[in-house]
């Protein structure tokens, strides 16, 4: 678990307070009255050297053709996208398919060399998480999800997809977006034209991969990744009206599945009544090559076997209990509290949004070990020992205090070892209801066990298969559509409608397996 809290230098009083005489009210007033003039020069001098920068900083955008002010060199977002691959790689898992993650690499490869930046490092990447999304960091580190490839039906709306990607990183779309942000705050601004060196090193421009994983970028940048994207497709031979079907998928899904903490691509992907027409009308006014490629029936068999939906073998909730088969451990997290698991954490917040239970990997080679680092953590006091049940019993009570010494949480926390696995245990809430929350957090943090039954420890994700049509009819009574997921998510995946006749022999996706967190 990270610091508790965030470090803040402590405020501190100037120097230079007055006693009211006579003589220093003298004094004071000329050097206000030189401060002024130096305030005033220096902002002359600031406003030359920005002017100066602004001038020094302008470049031609390499993918439109127009300049454009950039504080970003190439160099830096390629060290800002490198340092946050290793964050979002870290934070949301590869997809463990070797298959899979060479054939992204390739075609996405295959796409940027025909781009107008071909020789960034460029890095495509399958991310192993459910939720429909894709995303691009600068510097050319380009991440899509399984959840995104299920519910694409060829390969040229997955070109269209990983060009519209390129397409932002070309345009150096984040590189803009972080030039702006450096601008608007004042105090880096002047600091990056008084000491440029050190303003623009890479620790200066660092940005945490959250923070530009839920870029939303503006109108114009996300019709020029959309016109990018038809040329990078085009060039290739791809048929890039198939971009179109995508917008249609997207369009039926909901974004907000709770499932990840991803945000989807129709999400920070905003779509307008003419982007469609815009993309027909970009590939009618576009040298076609003799033969546009669509690759539906291969993309299709290539899907065969992916895995669909969330993956319980990285954990799952039955009600409020949490399951682990590659762990083998359940923990009981308080009844009617909203809950998460994710990669680095299994969370639960209170029905108040004023409690936590959290249980992470801990790091030491023994629970003493890790209790000692986490109490070793600043702001972190340590409290009275309780009883958790668990052998040996290294749990304690805990606060919190901010700069001032104040306390903003208070709570138990238990560092147990479980079979290969050592556990911290966590349970706080604000110090005002801490007495309240305490029964259902302490009975949270003591519920960890072994998971022992069968049927959960074998239990596996539900698989995408996909089989032909056997006879012409409407959907409704296509049998190869018949799946362990609700018929409107089916036609969904497929992109069709009710009543919609399928042909003999055309292929389609259906799902196989049981969620083991409804049945």
């Amino acid at each position: 678990m990270g610091q508790l809290m965030e470090d803040r230098p402590r405020a501190r009083r100037g120097s230079g307070e007055l006693d009211g005489s006579g003589a220093e009210s003298a004094h004071c007033s000329s050097a206000r009255s030189s401060a002024r003039l130096s305030r005033r020069s220096l902002a002359a001098v600031s406003a030359t050297v920005c002017a100066t920068a602004f001038l020094t900083s302008c470049s031609v955008n390499p993918a439109t053709g127009e300049r454009e002010l950039s504080l970003v060199s190439e160099a830096q977002e390629i060290a800002i996208g490198r340092q946050n691959d290793e964050a979002i790689v870290a934070q949301y898992g590869l997809y463990p398919d070797e298959e899979w993650q060479r054939y992204i690499q390739d075609l996405g490869s295959r796409l940027a060399a025909a781009s107008e930046r071909p020789d960034l490092p460029w890095t495509f990447r399958v991310l192993d998480d459910p939720l429909v999304n894709a995303f691009a960091l600068p510097g050319g580190f380009i991440y899509i999800t399984r959840g995104i490839l299920a519910h694409l039906n060829s390969e040229a709306e997955l070109v269209g997809v990983l060009g519209h990607e390129i397409g932002h990183v070309t345009a150096r779309h984040g590189a803009s977006q972080m030039s702006k942000a450096m601008l608007a705050q004042l105090g880096l601004g002047v600091g990056a034209i008084l000491a440029p060196e050190e303003a623009q090193s890479y620790g200066g421009l660092a940005v945490a991969a959250t923070q530009l994983l839920f870029l939303k970028y503006g109108r114009d940048d996300e019709r020029q990744a959309d016109a990018l994207g038809v040329r990078y497709s085009l060039r290739e031979g791809f048929d890039a009206r198939e971009l179109v079907g995508v917008f249609e998928t997207l369009g039926r899904v909901s974004a907000a599945s709770g499932r990840s903490g991803l945000p989807g691509w129709a999400s920070t992907h905003p779509s307008s009544e003419d982007r469609t027409e815009r993309i027909q009308a970009l590939v009618a006014r576009s040298e076609l090559p003799p033969r546009l490629e669509v690759g539906r029936d291969s993309y299709l068999r290539r899907l065969d076997g992916i895995v669909f939906g969330d993956n319980p073998r990285h954990g799952f909730f039955r009600g409020s209990t949490f399951l682990h088969p590659d762990m083998a451990f359940q923990l009981e997290f308080p009844e009617g509290w909203q809950t998460q698991n994710g990669r680095q954490a299994v969370v639960a917040l209170s029905p108040q949004k004023d409690a936590v239970v959290q249980l992470t990997l801990a790091a030491g080679d023994s629970p003493q070990t890790a209790a000692n680092s986490f109490f070793e953590q600043q702001g972190v006091l340590a409290g009275q020992a309780w009883s958790s049940g668990y052998s040996p019993d290294i749990a304690r009570g805990f606060a919190v205090e901010d700069q001032q010494g104040q306390r903003v949480v208070e709570g138990w926390v238990a560092h147990v070892e479980q079979g290969d696995q050592l556990f911290q245990l966590l349970g706080y809430a604000r110090p005002n209801v801490v007495a309240a929350r305490g029964p259902a957090l302490r009975a949270s943090l003591s519920s960890l066990r072994p998971l022992r039954e069968r049927r959960w420890l074998d239990v596996q994700p539900m698989r995408l298969q996909v089989a032909a049509v056997d006879r012409t009819e409407p959907v409704e009574r296509v049998e190869a559509l018949r799946s362990s997921i609700p018929q409107d998510e089916i036609l969904l995946i497929n992109r069709l409608d009710p009543g919609q006749t399928l042909q003999r022999g055309t292929l389609v996706k259906r799902v196989e397996g049981v969620d083991p967190s409804s049945d």
